[in-house]
């Protein structure tokens, strides 16, 4: 994929999160035998005309953030174990969003009152 496409997949993103509250949600779809990999779909909900929608994200995150998509699943194959791996996702997702962060957000990170700086802990994640 070209850089220029990249972007375009990245502004569309942004602005699909920016709609709720930044806050991305998890579904764990498998796990392999091994434990070594898993496999999660990613989505977001927002209000819209007093009706709740959702998006989701699974493959275009894998477009801007070089995991593997699972086509059968229609997710992310994920690889790793021993930490939360949707909140590895959502991170690096947050930090390819916000690089440097947004210059506005006060999270508080650390006992910290500043700006955030991280665009990692710009964004939140919730399992169903």
């Amino acid at each position: 994929m070209k850089e220029k496409e990249r972007q375009e997949i990245i502004n569309e993103v942004r602005e699909k999160v920016e709609r709720g509250d930044r806050k991305i949600y998890c579904v764990l779809r498998h796990v392999s035998a091994s434990g070594m990999s898993r496999d999660i779909d990613f989505f977001i909900f927002y209000a819209e005309n007093g009706k709740i929608r959702k998006d989701w994200l699974s493959y275009d995150l894998s477009q801007i953030m070089g995991y593997t998509y699972n086509e059968n699943r229609e997710c992310l194959r994920v690889n790793g174990r021993g930490m939360d791996m949707g909140f590895v996702v959502v991170h690096h997702l947050g930090e390819i969003l916000y690089p440097g962060g947004d210059g506005k957000t006060v999270t508080g990170r650390n006992g910290s009152k500043e700006i955030e700086t991280d665009g990692g802990y710009l964004l939140k994640h919730e399992w169903l």
